[in-house]
């Protein structure tokens, strides 16, 4: 397992938060601006209850090693609330460290303090060395495909 510490994103913490995320996007071929990538973080930061939170993996000299993104939401098929991991990332550097799994066991601690009923999310059908994270963590994979729908 890592020796790396997850946090919570503080507002200190945005300008080593945004590299990570940019190259993030960059490895799913998007390319969203730095204003819109802070504005998402400060979004979270203004209002966790309601939207969702970010988890920051740090070294023991602060360096950002990866992070995490939860928006809170529902699911019918449930009926009950859940956290949706939207992003999951580990810098190259920290990857097969225990980093990545650190991040979905801090995501699911975060799910169980707010009494969700579970944590969810997606990858890439493409991106295997993620989907063997996964497979590791007791998750149940899931044979839904996904679809995006722009609207602006």
């Amino acid at each position: 397992m890592s020796e790396a510490e997850i946090v919570r994103v503080r507002a200190e913490h945005v300008e080593q938060l945004l590299p990570l995320m940019q190259t993030y996007c960059a490895f799913y071929q998007a390319s969203p601006s730095d204003a819109a990538l802070r504005g998402l973080a400060e979004a979270l930061l203004a209002d966790p209850e309601r939207a969702g939170i970010q988890l920051l993996a740090r070294d023991q000299d602060g360096t950002a090693l990866g992070f995490a993104t939860i928006f809170w939401t529902f699911s019918t098929l449930s009926a009950a609330p859940i956290g949706l991991m939207n992003d999951l990332y580990v810098a190259p550097v920290a990857r097969g460290m225990g980093i990545g799994r650190a991040l979905i066991d801090a995501c699911a601690a975060e799910c169980a303090r707010r009494g969700v009923s579970g944590l969810e999310w997606y990858t890439a059908p493409s991106n295997a060395q993620a989907q063997s994270v996964y497979d590791g963590t007791g998750a149940t994979r899931s044979e839904w495909v996904n679809y995006y729908l722009p609207v602006s």
